[in-house]
């Protein structure tokens, strides 16, 4: 009997996944604050000057879907609004990443909209 309640008491480890990737990515975006205002510059100048009016061109070239152009729009204004508000770089670096993967997604859908026609 002695021996049946020793091997219940065998420990169970649950193994705890952990995506390391992820936590480097935000122990490297902890370490950005230093850059914020860098940081700041290349997200508003990146989104408002490059990346929004293509996608938006995009989105008018193929159809001018409402939706598409108000995603657009609404990945734009994540950004600046992050930016504005001035949270901390472990935020802002990965919203601004975050809207570009976004933006690259509608534009990916405006052009499957065109393949259909």
């Amino acid at each position: 009997m002695k021996a049946l309640t020793q091997a219940s008491r065998v420990p169970f480890y649950k193994a705890s996944i952990q995506s390391h990737v992820f936590t480097k990515f935000f122990n490297w975006c902890k370490d950005q604050e230093r850059n914020r205002f860098g940081w700041l510059a290349i997200s508003l100048t990146t989104h408002g000057c490059i990346l929004t009016p293509i996608v938006v061109f995009a989105v008018g070239v193929s159809g001018n879907d409402f939706t598409l152009w108000m995603a657009a729009m609404l990945a734009m204004g994540v950004t600046l609004i992050v930016n504005l508000a001035a949270q901390p770089t472990r935020i802002t670096i990965p919203i601004f990443f975050l809207s570009i993967l976004v933006d690259v997604a509608i534009v990916i859908a405006c052009i499957v909209q065109l393949a259909a026609y």
